[in-house]
């Protein structure tokens, strides 16, 4: 890796933008003009790649005009003119044209670089309906059977079969088509992913007629989702001929299905749009995704022709990164996805457990409910299960066990809790038992000393789990876990008869987050009564603290996330390490982008003014190292044995029957040499 951390380029990303010039009708030397200045700004912005419209050298709806020698002359001259132009600038980039080749004329992508002529992509689907009657000017691209061209004044390969194919930027390997074909049942882009490409481009016309953005929008989308790609995407925009037709220079970008940047529509001036491709985490999707490979091998063999090129963006000065990252991956920004998630989730809780129920036959659970996070989100989980199964909340037993350093508003609040919601509450003194095990195993605290150790927290932790199967044996029930996704990626649970078992785990893979949205999900959409509502707008205003030493002597309770660090972090930093499998290095780029500033970019709805907060360089890196430590080398042993529970999100869970089996004794090394690494480039500049 380079030494400049602050380059894109340097951590799998490439910067393309799309463009819609304004365009003269049928005056090649006039749009070439504005195409030229439109390179330009694309080389100044370090963009490695540019897509014009479709057909943008001489305008779309210009008709039989395609089928003029003076005009198509004016065309190859214009494409001279702007291949020269482009010898000093770095961006690869496809202008679309029509180009006489042997007996026919086809509508084409010609690609080109630094002055030279790549290859030239014809268009393969030609619309013949509505309002196009392409098939009466243009062939259709598989029916050449000519494989090289020569155009502006240089000999290039011809054909539908080209990839282009960066020397010098892992995973960066380009395919053209050009409009109609996304429309088709199987695009031609379709098969160049599965030959390779990683990013896909259409050189598109597309009309503007009502609701049409929206259906590009959702093509566009679904082919980089199943493809597993990029989608950048071009449309014609002011200037083309409005005769019959109109234009919005509708620009768009896609990954993995997500759209991750889009224009202004219907300006009055050229439409010009940046992105920023992670082509890195397409490779790692890939890998990770059989049926990807799979399609690709029952495909058969294809002949494909590679072309490289030299992308040539400088790596070693800054290139920040300008798309949105967001701060909490398993949390959208947007309130109404906000909404839809936290039901979904809420209802799949709920019908994990219901299902345990049914299957188990058990007339009661067991819940130890603290007035925390994790134990209110398993008890309103419980109280909906029984509702759903017609069974009487007084059913579920809930069991609040002060220790040695449980306050009275935590345990008011799970009172009040388990009252409003209707349920058995009672309550078990945890402290004399642990006293007599402390005194037993002869512990300092026994003989009055103020030893507040791993043991001292464990004895209580341990002494609360073993009362709840106690008490499940004896009510013939089973206990519902309360610990989160969050804490057990961070090893931040008390291993067997403690709060990292139980019968069945609702919270399993809910990250902490995720669980603090969920309770006031139920607390806002009115699924409990106002009084359970107040009650859980009250717990979530309580710090996260497991409540087991007693406060200092300044009266500070113990922080959770003073002692392993922020959640918010490293939620951050679990979402990128399982769901792609990016190392530090390029965890911590995202995470300085994505938190470094508070102004920048949204935050999720209802989120608490003091909560949006930002994190240094430094503090970034410090929990970095510890999640890696915790999470690689410290924990995993916790996690081979985790009881069963629902999967929530596509985020993933770390339950060993599903989506992250890894050994117990691994090392985190190879993790910790590359913040190392990454550290001593920092210091170095």
């Amino acid at each position: 890796m380079s030494a400049r951390f602050d380059n894109l380029y340097n951590h799998g990303f490439v910067r393309v933008a799309s463009s819609a010039p304004t365009l003269t009708v049928a005056d090649p030397e006039q749009n070439i003009e504005e195409a030229i200045a439109l390179l330009k700004r694309a080389h100044d912005a370090q963009c490695a790649l540019l897509i014009f419209p479709e057909l943008g050298v001489t305008a779309y709806a210009i008709d039989d005009l395609h089928m003029q020698a003076p005009l198509l002359a004016a065309a190859d001259r214009a494409v001279a003119r702007i291949a020269k132009a482009s010898e000093k600038l770095a961006p690869l980039f496809a202008v679309g044209a029509p180009l006489r080749v042997g007996g026919a004329i086809y509508n084409v992508a010609i690609v080109i670089q630094r002055g030279k002529v790549l290859g030239v992509a014809p268009k393969t689907y030609l619309p013949n309906y509505r309002e196009f009657y392409e098939k009466r000017h243009f062939a259709s691209g598989p029916d050449a059977t000519e494989t090289s061209v020569r155009v502006a004044g240089q000999q290039a390969p011809f054909g539908v079969d080209l990839l282009f194919a960066s020397s010098d930027i892992d995973d960066f390997i380009v395919h053209f088509e050009i409009c109609e074909d996304v429309w088709a049942a199987i695009p031609p882009s379709t098969h160049a992913a599965l030959a390779g490409a990683t990013v896909l481009c259409n050189l598109s016309a597309s009309n503007i007629t009502i609701g049409k953005a929206e259906q590009r929008n959702m093509l566009c989308a679904a082919q980089s989702d199943r493809c597993c790609a990029a989608y950048v995407y071009s449309a014609a925009g002011a200037g083309d001929s409005t005769t019959d037709l109109a234009w919005d220079g509708h620009l768009a970008a896609f990954e993995l299905g997500q759209k991750i940047a889009e224009s202004e529509r219907f300006l009055q001036h050229s439409a010009f749009l940046t992105a920023d491709i992670d082509v890195e985490r397409i490779a790692l999707e890939r890998a990770r995704f059989p049926t990807f490979r799979d399609c690709a091998m029952r495909q058969g063999p294809r002949p494909w022709r590679r072309i490289s090129f030299e992308s040539a963006p400088a790596r070693d000065k800054p290139a920040p990164l300008s798309r949105n990252v967001s701060r909490f991956p398993y949390v959208p920004n947007d309130p109404a996805r906000l909404d839809q998630d936290c039901y979904e989730a809420y209802n799949i809780q709920v019908q994990g457990l219901a299902k345990r129920l049914t299957a188990a036959r058990v007339p009661k659970v067991v819940i130890g409910v603290s007035g925390g996070l994790d134990s209110t989100q398993a008890l309103l989980v419980a109280a909906r299960a029984f509702d759903r199964l017609g069974r009487s909340r007084s059913d579920i037993v809930g069991v609040t066990m002060p220790g040695f350093a449980t306050s009275e508003g935590t345990k008011s609040n799970a009172w009040k809790l388990m009252q409003g919601l209707g349920i058995d509450a009672r309550e078990l003194d945890i402290r004399p038992v642990a006293k007599q095990m402390l005194a037993d195993i002869g512990h300092p605290f026994a003989e009055g000393k103020s030893t507040y150790d791993i043991t001292f927290e464990n004895v209580q932790a341990g002494l609360r789990t073993d009362y709840l199967f106690r008490i499940a044996n004896h009510e013939s029930g089973l206990v519902v876990g309360t610990g989160d996704l969050s804490e057990l990626a961070l090893g931040w649970c008390t291993y067997g008869v403690g709060d990292h078992m139980s019968h069945y785990n609702v919270n399993a893979s809910v990250s902490k987050t995720l669980i603090q949205h969920l309770i006031r999900w139920c607390a806002q959409s009115g699924q409990y009564s106002e009084d359970v509502g107040d009650i859980l707008r009250a717990i979530l205003a309580t710090e996260i603290s497991p409540e087991l030493i007693p406060p200092d002597a300044n009266g500070a309770i113990q922080s959770t996330q003073d002692k392993i660090g922020p959640y918010p972090l490293h939620d951050f930093f679990l979402f990128y390490v399982t769901r792609y499998g990016l190392g530090p290095a390029k965890i911590a780029f995202l995470a300085e982008h994505a938190w470094s500033d508070p102004s920048r970019g949204a935050w999720p709805a209802h989120l608490n003014a003091a909560d949006r907060r930002g994190f240094s360089p430094e503090e970034i890196r410090r929990w970095l190292r510890e999640f890696v430590v915790r999470f690689f080398s410290a924990s995993q042993f916790k996690r081979t044995c985790v009881p069963n529970g629902p999967k929530i999100s596509s985020g993933g869970s770390l339950s060993p029957r599903g989506d992250w089996r890894a050994p117990s004794d691994s090392s985190a090394a190879p993790w910790l040499a590359e913040l190392d690494q990454m550290t001593l480039h920092q210091k170095a500049r």
